[in-house]
Formats: structure tokens, C-alpha cells, sequence
């Protein structure tokens, strides 16, 4: 089975084309503004490496959110581009279950954290179990405040990971049953590593199907929204 993986969710952007979950190529980015420009090289670059060409692959995995939003619209829109083009499915992954993946850890319960921006975090809970992690409950999108309280009520070791640099400054003081960990962005290795195991059991929708995960309404929306009732034609 062969996969290609794209990341563009968040800063850390990254491609990678794997065969029967070997990784053959990758690349990889930080820049939270620069997904167009690195995507569609990252991808020649890969296929250079390996010999292949896009007809080869057998389904394309991305990440549908939450994150950036123009990253995370940039790199559904290549997937969904290949799977017209070739016939293939796309498969989506979640940003936070791919960081939590990567995480796994042989205790404690793991906190995925995305920042979303605008002083917001989408924020995960996973259980690891052997060879994985099983998720409790959705994705939340939460204030700094409200993960610190969760946090704190939490019996639990907790392992917190993804974008913990972007959180407030002494958000974690005083919390002795957690820590913060590694990576800070999902990967596209681990994307493939949940696309594999996906497609194997021909979980994943029509390509025309599939939507961004953007947790709430882009800024320019939002934005837009708040002209309209503040400005002078509101009632």
C-alpha cells in the first residue's frame, strides 16, 4: 500500500510517502504562513526521492484540523485535487489524534493541545493502551484557564503535548500530577500511520465528502460578524 501524508495544519508542515507503514520520504517545515509555498515542492521533492509517480499511490491521508485555517484549506484541497485526478480516497486525520499518537506513552493520560488562535486551544484526551491510544470524549476547543481547572481536578498523570509553548507562562505551576511532553506538531508520518490502518478497514468517506475540522467560524467571519452588530447600521 502506498500513502502519501500531508500536514498543513499547523506551522510544523510536513509531507511524507510511506509503503506498508515504511517511510520512504519526507519533508518537512516550521512556518505558520508558508503551507502553499512548501506544499506542492515538498510533495516533487518526495516523489523525486522515491521514483515514484502520483498515479502510484493508493489513497492520500491529511490533516482536516483543527489549526491554521488556511494551512489546514490548502492541504485538503491538494488531497482532494489527487484523489479527482487519480481515483483515490483521501482519508482525514485529526491534528490532535496524530500529536496524541506520537506521544504514546506506557501511563499517563495524554492532553493533545492545538492552538487555534485568538487565545483558543482545540484540546484532546487520550487513554494509551498497547500499540496506541484510545480517545475520551470530543475535541474541545477551550481558554487557557478552563485546561488548567481540567487539569487540576484531574486524578490522573497527565502528560500534556502538541502547542504547550504557545499557553500562557506558568500555566502548569502547582500542577503535580502533570507534565508537558513532545511533539509539539502532528507529523505526517503518524498521519500515515492512522491512514493505513483506516484505509485497511475501509474507514473513510468520498473525497467530495470530506470537510475541514475548523472548531469555530474562520476570522474573517467572526470579524465580519462583529462590524455588522457594532457598526451604525445595527439595531
Amino acid at each position: 500500500m502506498k500513502l502519501l501524508a500531508i500536514e498543513t495544519a499547523t506551522p510544523g508542515a510536513s509531507v511524507a510517502l510511506v509503503e506498508d507503514r515504511t517511510t520512504l520520504a519526507a519533508a518537512s517545515r516550521i512556518d505558520r504562513v508558508g503551507h502553499a509555498e512548501f506544499l506542492v515542492p515538498a510533495i516533487d521533492f518526495c516523489f523525486d526521492q522515491v521514483g515514484w509517480n502520483p498515479s502510484d499511490l493508493d489513497a492520500v491521508v491529511v490533516d482536516v484540523g483543527p489549526g491554521l485555517y488556511t494551512g489546514i484549506r490548502v492541504g485538503l484541497a491538494t488531497a482532494q485535487g489527487l484523489a479527482a485526478a487519480f481515483g483515490i480516497p483521501v482519508i482525514p486525520a485529526v491534528s490532535v489524534d496524530a500529536v496524541a499518537l506520537e506521544a504514546r506513552t506506557g501511563h499517563r493520560m495524554i492532553w493533545a493541545v492545538v492552538d487555534v488562535r485568538r487565545g483558543e486551544f482545540a484540546v484532546g484526551r487520550y487513554q494509551p493502551v498497547p500499540g496506541g491510544v484510545v480517545k475520551q470524549g470530543p475535541t474541545e476547543l477551550l481558554k487557557p484557564d478552563v485546561l488548567r481547572a481540567m487539569l487540576d481536578s484531574s486524578s490522573e498523570q497527565s502528560l500534556v503535548v502538541g502547542d504547550v509553548s504557545a499557553l500562557p507562562e506558568g500555566i502548569f505551576r502547582g500542577l503535580h500530577r502533570a507534565k508537558t511532553g513532545k511533539p509539539r506538531y502532528p507529523y505526517a508520518v503518524t498521519l500515515a500511520e492512522i491512514g493505513h490502518a483506516r484505509y485497511e478497514a475501509g474507514e473513510y468517506p468520498a473525497p467530495d465528502d470530506i470537510r475541514p475540522l475548523y472548531m469555530r467560524e474562520p476570522d474573517v467571519t467572526i470579524n465580519w460578524e462583529k462590524l455588522r452588530e457594532e457598526g451604525p447600521w445595527a439595531s
